[in-house]
């Protein structure tokens, strides 16, 4: 990645703010227009494990993808998850190809970022708040800070509500559909305060 690129901070999109999908899908174009790669198609890694409430928010988002129809795609949902353990056989075949990959993961910050969302220019670092040492994956990345963190971080994932999960993993998941020009729910505006962005999963949860 070009020196210039390393230092664009990334874009804070508020996961519980009113039209966070559509703030989330216009962060997105950004970050790819930046590195001319917003003509190319969208493949998502969503990395965690269904193990761990405030580590579920990746295979949530994939989950969410597939059975809303998305098109590219899609690695790691509930029934197969990308983790620390099948990560370095999943990158190369998922990173290979003529895709935008964009990757997906939780992660753990101060009380007042809790709920936000996090879009910038190149990989995650999975497992970086941990401190384990992962390869990174992705031309753009994009975070959920699921929980406070900086103190007995993997009981804090544990024990995340998994309300705050879920509404992240939503508005992620129809972020990445409008941003990919597959949004089959453009008529459906949730209501403030409503888990669901889309219809099929508030139908059914």
């Amino acid at each position: 990645m070009p020196a210039i690129l390393e230092h664009i901070r990334d874009i804070r999109i508020d996961a519980f703010a009113e039209n966070g999908h559509h703030a989330l899908a216009d962060a997105l174009r950004v970050v790819l227009k930046i590195q001319g790669l917003e003509s190319k198609p969208l493949k998502v890694v969503c990395i965690g494990t269904d193990r761990s409430t405030g580590d579920s928010l990746g295979p949530l988002v994939g989950s969410m993808l597939i059975s809303a129809g998305f098109a590219g795609e899609v690695w790691g949902t509930l029934e197969s998850p990308v983790h620390a353990v099948n990560l370095t056989e999943i990158i190369p075949r998922a990173a290979g190809g003529e895709s935008a990959v964009i990757a997906v993961d939780a992660c753990l910050g101060r009380k007042t970022e809790v709920g936000s969302i996090m879009v910038g220019v190149g990989p995650v670092l999975p497992g970086a708040g941990l401190r384990k040492r992962l390869p990174g994956i992705g031309d753009a990345h994009v975070t959920g800070v699921v929980n406070v963190g900086g103190f007995m971080d993997y009981a804090i994932l544990q024990c995340t509500r998994l309300y705050t999960v879920v509404k992240i993993a939503s508005v992620i998941s129809r972020g990445l559909l409008i941003a990919a020009g597959q949004d089959r729910f453009q008529d459906h505006a949730p209501s403030r305060g409503q888990l669901f962005t889309i219809p099929w999963a508030r139908e059914n949860a």
